[in-house]
């Protein structure tokens, strides 16, 4: 299995329509991938909060609709990073998007943990509440966004439903480039994943820098490719059945005791 970690940068001063023009070009580079993976909300800028009721588009927008001609014309799945969503409510999420390579979309999950340290993301956006794993030709695959890597609990409920391949799109700062790191590595190992990790770069509203150094882990903690600072593309070589030679192997998942049998989940006792 081949993938493509797609970097995008997203200045203030290009407007979505521009950037997605721009991106499809990067795209088109990642052409003999069988996945291509972009970042979170690289359309319409994670830090531009003041535009994100104007650039919301429901999941038949212009990105998902140009994401779904990439993965047609590639013949590859395309995730599509996330995008500011507008439901029938009127509601917003950040929700990502997998496409498959007919078109179709393949998976989609609504981030449940929406960031509110230094941003307006918890304010604007309503948290998802749910998760998938979809069967896909590489096995059973889920997805986090961003912040969520600091939530265990979560990945854990990915992984008894059975995902082995989990997808990240994010908009990390460079200020905290070692927390990302840390947190991709510690969760493919505790998980014991193939991580897929695919990060914005550049200088966004407000002055923020994003930080790249796109990831991709193994269950061992092996980092199989690391991006740089700048926008690109960068290719990685796996292989699915890793997960299952791991988990055979070192079977720390078969180990869990929690709940302990007859015991109690209060603290101290």
């Amino acid at each position: 299995m081949r993938v493509a970690l797609v970097q995008v940068a997203s200045p203030p001063e290009e407007a979505p329509a521009e950037r997605r023009e721009r991106v499809a070009a990067m795209v088109a580079g990642a052409r003999g991938a069988d996945l291509v993976v972009l970042p979170e909300l690289w359309a319409a800028g994670y830090f531009a909060f003041d535009r994100y009721a104007e650039r919301a588009e429901p999941l038949e927008g212009p990105t998902v609709a140009a994401a779904r001609g990439w993965a047609r014309d590639l013949g590859a799945h395309v995730h599509a990073g996330s995008i500011v969503e507008r439901d029938g409510a009127g509601r917003l999420f950040n929700t990502a998007v997998l496409v498959a390579p007919d078109g179709r979309i393949a998976h989609t999950y609504r981030k449940v943990h929406v960031f509110g340290y230094a941003s307006r993301e918890a304010e604007l956006l309503t948290p998802g509440d749910a998760l998938e794993v979809r069967e896909t030709p590489f096995g059973p695959l889920g997805a986090t966004t961003c912040y969520d890597l600091r939530f265990p609990e979560l990945w854990r409920d990915l992984v008894d439903r059975g995902a082995r391949t989990v997808v990240v799109p994010a908009a990390w700062p460079a200020a905290r480039r070692e927390h990302w790191r840390l947190f991709t590595s510690c969760r493919a190992v505790e998980e014991q994943v193939l991580l897929i990790a695919c990060n914005a770069v550049g200088v966004q509203d407000g002055g923020v820098v994003l930080g790249g150094h796109s990831r991709v882990v193994d269950p061992w903690g092996t980092v199989l490719a690391e991006a740089g600072d700048d926008e690109g593309v960068t290719f990685c070589e796996i292989d699915p059945a890793v997960v299952a030679k791991v988990r055979a192997e070192f079977p720390v998942l078969a180990d869990r005791r929690w709940p302990y049998a007859g015991g109690s989940r209060e603290v101290g006792r």
